[in-house]
């Protein structure tokens, strides 16, 4: 078992295989060193977290649906990795949506579940720069989406 799968099972993270895409993309693009990982959305196999954040859904549930996007986007860097998540360098950016009600605004409290999953498992090569954003609507009715960048080490 590599470190990083060390930390995760520390933090009691089981990683699921990659969500296949649902549309016309791909998954993750490798170019260089970076890995773009597409969206990830709140899935898991209950099938996942949905709902407007502040009116369906609370802050705290919120955080957890970020924190469900942080497992599935480990997962495809994973694959992206060809199954050994010690080849993630750095975690250069993550890119976070909120599906946010009118009057919610606490978005980068939300996105910090997909932040902290990073940390968890990477440690400071978890910490990225962000974007958190509220969204009128998500594929799927799912609450949170998050995509990322990441560093490959040569």
């Amino acid at each position: 078992m590599s470190s990083i799968e060390h930390r995760l099972a520390a933090a009691g993270i089981t990683l699921p295989d990659p969500v296949a895409p649902i549309a016309n993309y791909v998954p993750f693009v490798r170019s260089g060193d970076l890995v773009h990982i597409s969206g990830q959305v709140s899935l898991d196999a209950s099938g996942g977290i949905t709902g407007i954040v502040g009116v369906d859904v609370d802050k705290d549930t919120a955080i957890r649906a970020a924190r469900l996007c942080g497992v599935n986007l480990l997962a495809q860097m994973r694959a992206a990795c060809d199954g050994d998540l010690n080849r993630v360098a750095r975690v250069v950016k993550l890119g976070g949506f909120v599906q946010a009600g009118p009057d919610f605004f606490d978005i980068p409290a939300v996105i910090n579940g997909c932040s902290d999953v990073m940390v968890e498992a990477f440690g400071e090569a978890g910490r990225h720069a962000r974007s958190a954003v509220g969204v009128y609507r998500l594929p799927r009715n799912f609450s949170v989406e998050v995509d990322a960048i990441v560093e490959l080490a040569r």
